[in-house]
């Protein structure tokens, strides 16, 4: 086996006015190496484990053009294994060959080459070949919904063609009205209202604390964050792609927000409202999301609710588990 040489991933400029792009290179090693570093297998022959992510060579990008999102990558990747034989305990060692993951293939369908130092262990390498795998093929699954999902948040951006003809139709999303707000480039964009409701196996008291605690709001976004839970006081989440100010808090009963994510227009923020219905052993988190640009709707939804909804949801199984 001999590695490919490492190839130069360099960001893509922005294209024109109605075109954005956004580098995924280094995202994407990071999140190839997490998903697939640690992968085992176990069968009548023995057990197998990805061992290393030895190269994972290319790049990868995304852009936004007219409202719609294209992705680009194009990946040759390496790992190695070490299998121990279940009768023996021998161990064994080989590779993984991923030669071209790109757009251009499904992943059910690109090559996947097991290759076995030499000796005997043949049924570990079969064992790799089939089991293996299969958990290979779920893990770049899992790496492309990320991509497609979390790595592009906040990406669609309404263009002056599309906002002139969602202005020019009069439309009501969730019951209400779509609002306006003005760009600095002097077009305005509809917007939408978004209500979402959410069940929690907490206080309202302990959920509201995860809203406005800083140590609580890091645990479950996993990244350092910037809380001033006060009126007025200043929030950053996510590595900067969600900001906002504290509008109105109420502790254990309702906060208000101004909240928006990185890549809207710029100055525009929706109104965000947190109102805590406890339930004696549960709560109820009701959000309404005022002012949310219509083409990003989608998006703003999955944020919060795989973002934030979900993660709280672990992050409370995790509380739960460390005191008892």
């Amino acid at each position: 086996f001999a590695p490919w040489p490492q190839g130069d991933s360099t960001g893509k400029k922005k294209g024109s006015d109605s075109m954005t792009e956004r580098d995924a290179t280094s995202w994407s090693r990071r999140k190839l190496r997490a998903v697939l570093a640690g992968l085992a297998v176990e069968g009548a022959a023995g057990r197998c484990e990805v061992r290393d992510v030895k190269q994972v060579d290319g790049e990868a990008s995304c852009s936004c053009r007219r409202g719609r999102l294209f992705f680009f990558y194009d990946w040759r990747i390496c790992l190695s294994w070490t299998g121990t034989l279940k009768e023996s305990g021998e161990k064994h060692k080989g590779y993984v060959e991923i030669p071209n993951l790109s757009e251009e293939n499904e992943v059910d369908d690109i090559e996947i080459n097991i290759s076995k130092k030499k000796g005997e262990g043949d049924m570990l390498k079969d064992l790799m070949k089939t089991e293996g795998t299969v958990k290979v093929r779920e893990a770049l699954k899992e790496y492309l919904k990320a991509l497609k999902t979390d790595f592009t948040l906040g990406m669609i951006l309404p263009t002056k063609t599309t906002v002139a003809q969602e202005l020019a139709v009069e439309r009501k999303l969730d019951g209400s009205t779509i609002q306006d707000s003005v760009l600095p480039i002097g077009i305005k964009i509809p917007t939408v209202k978004i209500l979402m409701k959410e069940m929690f196996a907490s206080s309202a008291e302990e959920l509201y604390r995860i809203f406005t605690t800083k140590e609580l709001v890091q645990k479950f976004s996993k990244c350092p964050a910037l809380i001033d839970a006060e009126k007025g006081g200043k929030l950053q989440l996510f590595n900067g792609c969600v900001t906002g100010e504290y509008v109105e808090l109420l502790p254990s009963q309702r906060i208000v927000m101004k909240w928006r994510c990185r890549n809207w227009p710029d100055e525009h923020y929706a109104t965000v409202a947190l109102n805590f219905k406890d339930m004696a052993t549960q709560t109820e988190l009701q959000l309404e999301l005022k002012g949310v640009p219509v083409c990003n709707e989608g998006d703003t939804r999955q944020c919060w609710q795989k973002q934030y909804f979900e993660e709280i949801h672990i992050l409370l199984q995790q509380s739960e588990v460390n005191t008892k």
